[in-house]
């Protein structure tokens, strides 16, 4: 490992981490913005699914562009564009213009993530990336938990708290900017890859993004409902989703240990298979609390592993701009999951009163076949 790259990756996941911070602070800001402004739940989630818009097309240029002028420039101005379209929002009443600005912070907001998570993986020895990764995501993942908390404290109805997540995606840039460790890609050119090639050569990679987002955008849609239907207070079905996501972030950091001691692949499959077995058990947990709190937290950790474990496997295989293009084809996938997997959850859950963890253990189960079958191509 190069001098100074321990450094970089500090300050990559400090930028990512709060990066992560506004992500998650913005999403329930503008939907209570516009829920102030007397637009209903249609207006909301399609203003939302223009951001989702924007993270699938990121795709299409994002690899050429970091080809072109490095990793490190391309994240700079996507964090800059990022802060001056959270300025412009509360300075416009109109809602039609607040659609394009949301497209527009769904592309600054992909290209960030595919970029901090591309250059913190070039900054990786094979031998410990897993647990780079693993740190990487849970990182982000806890910067994401504190948005919505700290718009609490914040408020919202007025330009503050946009402005306030304006500065902290300046902070971000800064702490970004220092990194002083020139990118990989720059000394190590390699050509973008496309969508179509990731199919062909890298199947699991989307499957297993594609099944993360599916079940998660399911999960913390229904999995509340789900308990409330079996006698569950909203309270007590509420910290069940706290519970699988503190596990979705305390458990990543030893997957990542033991992903650098195991063979990946294997405990890709092996996480899968437990996976959709751990969802079958729900209905039996769900009814004594303490087995259900306990058994959401280690399957929250070990379903996201698989995700963490996949992250790793591709920066392994990729370098340079092929790598951003491997994960801004993994981006494309999780955006197609997230639309699919709340519609299927809700067709399972509509026709049977344990649809949920049915509708889990089968795509889990389906993923892991799939997996198995194609093992040659990972």
């Amino acid at each position: 490992m190069r001098p100074g790259t321990g450094a970089a990756r500090l300050a990559l996941l400090a930028g990512a981490g709060i990066f992560g911070v506004t992500y998650g602070l913005t999403s329930p800001l503008i939907a209570l913005e516009l829920t102030r402004r007397g637009h209903g739940e249609f207006v909301i989630g399609l203003n939302a699914s223009m951001q989702a818009l924007g993270v699938l097309t990121v795709a299409l240029w994002l690899p050429r562009a970091t080809s072109a002028f490095g990793v490190h420039r391309v994240l700079l101005l996507a964090l800059l564009a990022v802060a001056a379209v959270l300025c412009v929002f509360p300075m416009l009443p109109w809602l039609w213009l607040w659609f394009p600005l949301r497209y527009a912070l769904g592309i600054g907001s992909e290209s960030v993530m595919v970029t901090t998570e591309t250059w913190t993986s070039q900054l990786s020895d094979d031998a410990r990336r897993a647990t780079h990764m693993a740190a990487y995501t849970a990182t982000v993942s806890i910067g994401m938990a504190l948005g919505p908390l700290l718009l609490a404290h914040v408020g919202s109805g007025d330009a503050v708290p946009f402005l306030f997540a304006a500065a902290l995606t300046a902070i971000a840039m800064v702490t970004t900017a220092r990194v002083r460790v020139a990118p990989l890609d720059a000394t190590e050119p390699t050509s973008p890859i496309g969508l179509r090639t990731l199919m062909r050569d890298a199947p699991v990679a989307l499957a297993a993004t594609a099944l993360n987002a599916a079940l998660e955008t399911a999960g913390l849609s229904f999995l509340p409902l789900y308990a409330m239907k079996l006698g569950w207070s909203e309270r007590g079905a509420t910290s069940l989703i706290s519970t699988l996501l503190i596990g979705a972030i305390v458990l990543q950091l030893p997957i990542g240990w033991l992903g650098d001691r195991v063979d990946r692949r294997r405990l890709v499959l092996l996480f899968g298979a437990l996976s959709a077995l751990g969802a079958l058990v729900w209905p039996f947990a769900i009814a004594t609390p303490s087995v259900a709190y306990a058994l959401m937290f280690v399957w929250g950790g070990v379903f996201v592993g698989i995700y963490t474990l996949m992250v790793a496997i591709v920066g392994s295989r990729y370098r340079g701009s092929a790598l951003v293009g491997a994960y801004a084809g993994m981006s494309v996938a999780f955006g197609m999951g997230a639309l699919a997997g709340p519609m299927l959850a809700g067709l399972a859950m509509a026709g049977m009163l344990h649809g949920l963890p049915l509708f889990a253990a089968a795509a889990c189960a389906a993923f892991t076949v799939f997996a198995w079958r194609v093992r040659k191509r990972w």
